[in-house]
């Protein structure tokens, strides 16, 4: 005789868990197909905590959540490929600001209409009404 084994509970974070990494798929995709194959691999996931404007490589460590030697190690290969550059901090010998290259901020901005076109995909597939709705929903719950 099989026992049939007992169905874990579904809810909300795995369905949120699951819509991120599709999320993040689609984006690497996208970015891969658009000449960026650093995004697709692990120094790609540093992008999203790297501001704008710059950030320290401190700041992008505990951004992450992973170890300063690996942040290094990743920035190192981010740098070779001219996304990025380490910045010395005048003040502050301990401190490297770590900023985009003009190669970096091109990659921003494909990054910028990938998601663009991203949400037209979600929009396509959900519709309009319950984008908004999906939208309105999280951001009241995350701010």
């Amino acid at each position: 005789m099989s026992v049939t084994p007992p169905k874990l509970p579904d809810h909300i974070g795995w369905d949120l868990v699951r819509a991120a990494r599709l999320w993040e798929a689609r984006l690497s995709a996208h970015m891969v197909a658009a000449g960026h194959g650093w995004f697709g691999e692990a120094r790609g996931r540093l992008i999203e905590h790297i501001a704008r404007s710059g950030t320290s490589q401190a700041t992008i460590a505990a951004r992450a959540g992973i170890s300063k030697q690996a942040v290094a190690k990743h920035l190192d290969a981010l740098v070779a490929d001219g996304i990025v550059e380490r910045i010395a901090d005048p003040r502050d010998a301990r401190r490297v600001d770590i900023g985009y290259t003009a190669r970096g901020r091109a990659a921003l901005a494909e990054i910028d209409r990938a998601k663009a076109a991203i949400e037209d995909e979600v929009r396509a597939e959900i519709g309009q009404r319950r984008l908004d709705a999906l939208r309105d929903a999280l951001k009241s719950w995350v701010e």
